[in-house]
This record gives structure tokens, sequence and C-alpha cells, in this order.
């Protein structure tokens, strides 16, 4: 099943630690941040997208995993308000 083409949700006030910015290129955040308000919630497993796909409907923290083009994996977390989203490293959470 492929990710509708329009946004399904607002990302509100973006945040990225200081992590990510130092090892995950802007393109590859950019393109991360495409995916995650489409829907393509990256590399997570079937039952977390399913989470997420409940999450959308029910207003809940939305969260993607993704990796970056020098391996470096990347989360991208959307609270539950839509107020914000933050760009972390796992080890960040």
């Amino acid at each position: 099943m492929n990710p509708p083409t329009c946004p399904r949700f607002a990302l509100g006030h973006l945040v990225a630690t200081p992590g990510v910015l130092e090892r995950v290129s802007t393109d590859d955040i950019r393109e991360a941040l495409h995916r995650h308000i489409r829907g393509d919630w990256g590399e997570l497993p079937e039952e977390d997208r399913m989470e997420n796909e409940v999450s959308l409907k029910s207003g809940l923290r939305l969260v993607s995993a993704y990796r970056a083009a020098n391996g470096v994996r990347f989360w991208i977390i959307t609270e539950a308000d839509r107020q914000s989203t933050t760009i972390l490293l796992p080890e960040e959470y």
C-alpha cells in the first residue's frame, strides 16, 4: 500500500536535537519529514505502523523511524496535540 500524496496531519513547531543536527543531513531530515507527514512511517514493524494509524484517528502521538544516507537511524515524533514534532536520535529519547 502506498502512502497518500498529501499531508495527513500538522507537524506543528519543528524541533531537532543537537545529535540529529550533527549526524543527519538536512536533505535526509527534509525527506523523512515529507514521508512522516504522509503516513510513511519508515522502518517500523507492522505492529507499530498499525498503532500509528490508530493514533492518527484517535489524536495520539505519532512515531516514525528512518535511516539517513550515512546509515544513522533517527526518529520523528509528533505529539498528540499536533503542536510540535521532534527529530532525534534514538539514544536522545
